[in-house]
């Protein structure tokens, strides 16, 4: 078993149990106690989980500020699963809008070779770099550099914001909380998710159903404000339930 199979494993078993004892998964995954602290170690530096004498139990609710490059060893099989059912829904000629964030980035890489004729707004400088060598028109916009997402926020990325128009607006948040909304832990990130939403013409929200349940500081909109939703079968049936009386179109990947 590679090692980033082990850990998404190791989260497997605490999302069903909500709590890790290293004896016994040591035992079921046929390896050493000392591989699973290290690997228990390097999930809670990612948010996952806080580590407790013999084990580790399941982190609250709270949304940890996760920078991209750890993001991107979360449920990495459902996000490029989502992400190639996005891919699917973008025609040739689309406007689009990908915000920052780890699924969003698998989206660029799945069109940045199979689409073409695409205009793609981002404000996420690792996207257009995905971007840069492919055929599409990118357009960057500009502001202030958050180092953790990669993204572009504040007044110069809101200006710019306020002079376009998209077709579809591919949204990935941080937390998705039925009391509350789709949620970030910036505000800054927020007020620009907010923008993004009111310039395209569609909305749709990419989220591994491991969002589901997650708060966070800032909310960007209310969870019937997007019209489609993109998630992962591992989805509950009641966030499922939640979702359609709502209103919103679910797509499971």
């Amino acid at each position: 078993m590679l090692t980033e199979e082990r850990r998404q494993k190791l989260q497997d078993i605490l999302s069903q149990k909500n709590r890790i004892v290293v004896k016994e998964v040591a035992a079921i995954l046929n390896t050493s106690e000392v591989t699973i602290r290290k690997d228990l170690e390097v999930l809670e530096k990612r948010g996952v989980l806080s580590r407790v004498h013999g084990g580790a139990i399941v982190r609250n609710n709270s949304v940890q500020d996760l920078a991209l490059t750890e993001k991107e060893h979360l449920h990495p099989n459902e996000k490029l699963r989502i992400a190639l059912k996005a891919a699917e829904m973008i025609e040739p000629g689309d406007v689009i809008i990908l915000d920052s964030g780890s699924t969003t980035t698998q989206i660029a890489r799945q069109i940045k070779l199979a689409k073409a004729n695409l205009k793609i707004i981002t404000n996420a400088i690792n996207i257009a770099n995905e971007l840069a060598a492919s055929k599409h028109e990118v357009v960057l916009t500009g502001g202030f550099l958050r180092e953790k997402s990669f993204s572009l926020v504040g007044p110069f990325a809101e200006n710019t914001l306020e002079n376009v128009h998209a077709d579809k607006f591919f949204l990935g948040v941080d937390g998705i909380h039925f009391d509350f909304g789709l949620m970030t832990p910036n505000l800054m990130e927020g007020r620009v998710n907010q923008l993004m939403m009111k310039v395209s013409r569609e909305t749709i929200l990419v989220a591994d159903s491991s969002k589901f349940g997650k708060r966070s500081v800032s909310v960007i909109a209310r969870i019937e404000k997007v019209d489609k939703v993109i998630t992962d079968k591992n989805i509950s049936k009641d966030n499922l339930a939640k979702l359609k009386s709502l209103g919103v179109e679910v797509l499971l990947v």
